[in-house]
């Protein structure tokens, strides 16, 4: 009987000691395991949970016993958290681009917004890496919806009008209205010289009168007619336009002069007064900016008395009536002048 005694005492010493390795895995204690978190307002670090620091702020040190707050600071300058968070660091604020304008200033708990300048646009379901610029209607077309900073602009052809002669139409007129009137006054004359021829009072009337009735006066109405009925339609469809925002409103529309054909660009601004020195010191940029930079050295140059209409007026000398037109028509469309 001893003997088995003894065989079980050796069995029991052959045994391995315990380890202490967890049976829950290797680094995990059960207090570690056992903790639970309340979702949404507490962060585990390590066995405890935290509280998670306020938008505005971010965690500088971890909290010592669960349920606690660690130590929070404000965010610095230039950087933002937007909600409840554990991050060691604050976030750095939105930069706008170039082609973007700042729309809100960036806070501790709110990032900066931005959006683009006016004339161009973004969809805001689209990746916005560069504003677009937007659409300008053309002149048989009007705008249903103005462009905003995150829609193009809408455009719609115009209805013709059945009643409404077209310009053709209304010079062919106007024209056969003149040729008639001079019809009229020399006919009207060579009566009036036939009356004399007939009356008795005829040797009373010098003959070289006569002539100067009957040649020079049908002339001088013809031309001054022309000039009245040119002035007055000029008038009409060019009427001195008023800037709703003084010089801002015209360097506005500096953009519809981009248009203007090369091949009258340097004619264009010579009538202006700018010498050739300057219009072919800007002949290294881009079209664009070149019109952009001429334009303004214009306004520099003419002070209060650069004005739209004035650079209609020089479109309309080079027989440039189209580019007028379209630039008077846009430039009332977007709101920077009104007749």
């Amino acid at each position: 009987m001893w003997r088995i005694l003894l065989a079980l005492c050796a069995c029991c010493t052959a045994l391995p000691r315990h380890t202490g390795a967890s049976p829950l895995g290797p680094g995990l204690s059960r207090t570690q395991r056992d903790v639970t978190c309340d979702v949404g307002v507490e962060y585990r670090h390590g066995d405890l949970c935290c509280r998670y620091c306020r938008a505005g702020t971010y965690v500088k040190s971890h909290c010592s016993r669960s349920g606690g707050e660690g130590q929070c600071e404000e965010c610095d300058s230039g950087t933002y958290t937007e909600h409840d968070n554990e991050l060691a660091k604050c976030l750095p604020c939105t930069q706008c681009r170039l082609d973007q304008e700042l729309v809100k200033q960036c806070t501790h708990a709110e990032d900066a917004k931005c959006q683009c300048k006016p004339g161009r646009f973004c969809h805001p379901d689209e990746a916005c890496e560069v504003c677009k610029r937007c659409t300008r209607c053309k002149t048989d077309e009007e705008a249903v919806r103005n462009c905003t900073s995150t829609t193009d602009t809408e455009c719609k052809k115009v209805q013709s009008k059945a009643d409404a002669p077209s310009d053709s139409t209304v010079a062919t007129v106007a024209s056969i209205l003149v040729v008639a009137a001079v019809c009229v006054i020399i006919i009207a004359l060579g009566l009036y010289k036939w009356r004399l021829k007939r009356s008795d009072s005829q040797s009373d009337q010098p003959d070289s009168v006569k002539p100067e009735l009957q040649y020079n006066f049908p002339s001088e109405v013809r031309g001054d007619s022309d000039a009245r009925r040119l002035s007055r339609q000029l008038e009409e469809e060019f009427p001195k336009l008023v800037p709703v925002k003084g010089e801002e409103s015209l360097r506005a529309c500096f953009e519809y002069f981009e248009d203007l054909s090369m091949d009258y660009y340097r004619r264009f601004f010579r009538s202006l007064g700018l010498n050739d020195n300057v219009i072919k010191g800007c002949d290294q940029q881009q079209y664009e900016d070149r019109i952009h930079e001429l334009l303004n050295k214009w306004v520099e140059k003419e002070g209060r008395d650069a004005g739209l209409d004035v650079l209609l007026r020089a479109l309309l000398d080079l027989s440039q009536r189209r580019t007028a037109e379209t630039i008077r028509d846009q430039a009332l469309q977007a709101g920077h002048y009104r007749r």
